[in-house]
This record gives C-alpha cells, structure tokens and sequence, in this order.
C-alpha cells in the first residue's frame, strides 16, 4: 500500500450489497431446499465499494454518485462513513445484489432494481471534486453515471493531466480519450474488442486492439487467478503472473485492483508497475478474507498472514467446524502436506498456527529457521487445503488457540500418547485434540541435515 494520504475521487454507480449466511436443511415435502438464516451483512457495492477500500486505505476520498429516495440507499450512505458522497438524482431505486450463503459457498443470488435507468442528472458544482484529485477511478457499472454529459466533459478535460483510472462494463459507455488505464477483466476484454477464443494470447490481443480503439494509454485486463496483462507502458506487452492462488470468494477482487492501481498511479508509478503491485494487493486482499473482512482490525497479538476472523465467523454461523493444525513449518515437505490434508478432512476450514522466526529460533537454536515466516505463510496459503495462516510470537500457541477457539486441533502421532499443555485449553470450549498419523522418514531436522551436509 501506499504510504502517504492521497485525494482520490471515485466516480461510478452505487448499490446495495447482501450476503445472507445461513445453513441448508434437509428439503421439505416438496423438495425444496431450505436455507435458515443466520446473519445479514451489508456493504456499499460498486463504486461504492471501490470508495470504502480507499477510505480504509486511509486515503481521503469522494465519491461522484448517483443516489436514490430510498431505504436501501439510505443503507449506502450509511456503510460510506469517512467518504465524502457527492450525489446526482438518481431517478429510479436503489440496486441491490443479495447473495446466499451456505458456509464459504455462494449457493445462489438475486438482483433488485438493477434494469436499465435514465441516466442520472449532475450540475455544474458537483464536478469540482474532480479538479482537486490526485487521481480518480471511474467505476462503470452501465448505471448512467459515467455517461452523464457533464461528467464525460469533464473527465475528457482532465485525461492526460491527471491520472485516471476506468473500470469499464461491457454494457457501459467507452472511456474518455487519453486516460491513463482501463481495467476490463477478460471476459469484458472479449466482448469489447470483439476478439473470439479464450486465454492468455486472446487476452493479450484484445488489451492492444481496446487501447488503440479508444486511444488511451495503457489497457490492464485481469485475469483473476491468472494475474493480468498490460498493452501500454512499454513496446511489448506484460504479462504480471498473481503471486499465489487463493481460493474463496472472489467478490470486490477486481475492485481492489482498481483501488490498488489508481493509488500507485498518483503516486507516480508507471502503468506497468502499477498493475504489478495491484495483483499482489489483489491476491493479499483475498487471502486476507475478501470483502467479508473489511472493516476488521488485524490481531494485536501477532502478525497475520491471512485475516481469519470473518472466514471463521461465517463458518461458526452456518454451523461448520473449523480445525487447526501447528507447527513451525520451516522446510514444508511431503509429511506436512498429508498432515495438513488429513487435518483439512476434519472440519470446512483449516487455519495453520505457525512460529514466527523468533519462536524458531528459540525453540531450534542459530540457524532456524530456514526459511521466514513471510515464505513460509506464503508457502502455506498457495496449498489449497489451508484456508488461513496465523503467525505467533510466543514460544507455544496458547493465546493463538483462545483466540481462534478451534473445535478440532491436529497434532502428529508422535504425541498421541502424550498430554499436550493445549489441551486444557481445547476442554474450556469443549474442543477436541485429534493426532494424524506421521509419514515415515519425512522430517525437516533430517532436511536441514542433509542441506548442511551438502
């Protein structure tokens, strides 16, 4: 992220986000699932969701929108405290875009009032928060209000003096001549520039066909999983690989990466190394819980690769169980991958507890660990039975395990026989230890050996 405050302005649609978490029962007579509901949360989507990632980003942000007479955009408003919300009249209601929820999994989703509309009425006075920005985003969702006259003349004004950011819809209005980026993702790249076939080459052509077509600087067209191509910035296209695979929800990934270049760029980085920092702050956002764990603090108590509170707060609210495993993890071998997946079998999350580099070192003297905790983490979260990583100081994982209150706590089988200090614990929540069988001649000491020995 960046380091200093920056004035940002986002100007787009904005809507009402849902997610209903709940567990499914067994079908009635009429065979008809069932989802009993367990919590309700609620977000700004949208342009509006672009604003409130900047706004925890401790930028100072406006947002240029489009606002309904309506309790659903009274709720907008309401998840955009710390945003200034500069709105034109929105004459129709409020967009809303519930999702249903069965544990981590999206089982289904409806749309409200998101038909078409007249595009929404601005005045002259509305528009001086583009003038004073030191970038903008302008988050197409095809609701009018990129395509509202004065905005548009503006936006053309300023391309080319400022940076400019335009997330496009395939359903929306072409961006204004000479902005600095356009982020289609690649489906919205193919029907845009009419460019048939899928994958990378397909991607690729029709990044440089969108940039030349609309004369913009530079065209970023995000891949998801896959990272993102740049056509502009340089005489050959990039290509920018995601550092890891996440799994989970993917929902506001695009957003972030939005966010996330429209901050490198008024910082001065190139469109290039803009998109390259963008994918990575894309990856950490989903791996540190998605949209589901904005607005969370991180823990006090340790550095957290991951922000497991609201994956394992969704979980307990449909009713999961959610399982921990241990260890320092410090050369990760085949036995830890068997352990792990074993342990992920028990339970529909896994979070790993692991040492920091001053708990290694304490525990295994000079020397360990091998690898630091940051790769280490890493290593860990690209493997897809691992949900979530936690890094702790402390010599055991005590205060790890009360904060995480696991139902299922995994160790090897070499303590199968043995009382672990952890179990006490486990017993004032009614948690449960389970040891997994070691793989034979697989260990990181004999590793660290051999490499010694080498």
């Amino acid at each position: 992220m960046i380091g200093r405050s920056l004035r940002l302005t986002v100007v787009g649609d904005a809507f009402l986000d849902v997610d209903i978490l709940g567990v499914t029962r067994e079908p009635n007579p009429f065979a008809t699932p069932v989802l009993d509901v367990g919590r309700r949360l609620r977000r700004a989507g949208g342009a509006g969701l672009v604003a409130s990632m900047l706004r925890d980003d401790g930028h100072e942000v406006t947002l240029l929108t489009a606002i309904g007479d309506d309790q659903s955009a009274a709720s907008v408003v309401a998840q955009l405290e710390g945003v200034n919300v500069v709105a034109g009249e929105l004459r129709s209601r409020t967009p809303v875009k519930t999702r249903l929820f069965e544990g981590s999994e999206v089982i289904g989703r409806f749309d409200e009032h998101c038909e078409s509309t007249a595009v929404p009425v601005f005045g002259g006075p509305d528009l001086s928060c583009l003038d004073d920005a030191d970038a903008i985003v302008v988050a197409d969702y095809a609701r009018g209000v990129a395509a509202a006259p004065l905005i548009r003349e503006r936006l053309d004004r300023l391309a080319g003096l400022m940076p400019i950011v335009w997330d496009p819809h395939a359903r929306g209005v072409p961006p204004t001549k000479n902005v600095s980026l356009v982020t289609p993702n690649a489906d919205e790249a193919r029907r845009l520039s009419r460019v048939s076939g899928v994958g990378l080459s397909s991607s690729i052509d029709a990044a440089d066909r969108l940039r030349r077509e609309w004369g913009v600087a530079a065209v970023a067209v995000t891949l998801g999983q896959d990272g993102a191509v740049v056509s502009g910035g340089g005489h050959h296209c990039l290509y920018v690989p995601a550092p890891r695979q996440v799994a989970g929800d993917t929902c506001g990934a695009g957003d972030r990466f939005t966010a996330s270049v429209a901050t490198q760029l008024a910082a001065g980085a190139d469109p290039p190394t803009a998109v390259d920092a963008a994918v990575d702050e894309a990856c950490e956002f989903l791996a540190g819980g998605g949209v589901a764990a904005m607005g969370h603090a991180a823990s006090v108590h340790r550095s957290s690769t991951s922000d497991w509170r609201p994956l394992v707060e969704r979980i307990r609210s449909a009713g999961g169980t959610v399982v921990a495993a241990g260890g320092c993890f410090d050369l990760i071998h085949p036995g830890h991958l068997r352990t792990l997946r074993s342990a992920r079998q028990l339970g529909d999350v896994l979070v790993v507890l692991i040492n920091s580099d001053d708990s290694v070192r304490s525990l295994k003297g000079a020397g360990r660990p091998i690898v630091p905790q940051a790769d280490r983490a890493e290593m860990l979260l690209a493997l897809e039975c691992v949900d979530a990583v936690v890094v702790f100081d402390e010599p055991t994982p005590g205060q790890a395990l009360r904060d995480l209150r696991p139902d299922v706590w995994v160790k090897g089988a070499d303590y199968l026989d043995a009382r672990l200090p952890e179990e006490s614990l486990l017993e004032a929540w009614h948690g449960r230890t389970v040891a997994i069988p070691l793989v034979p001649g697989r260990s990181t000491t004999a590793l660290a050996a051999k490499l010694r020995s080498a």
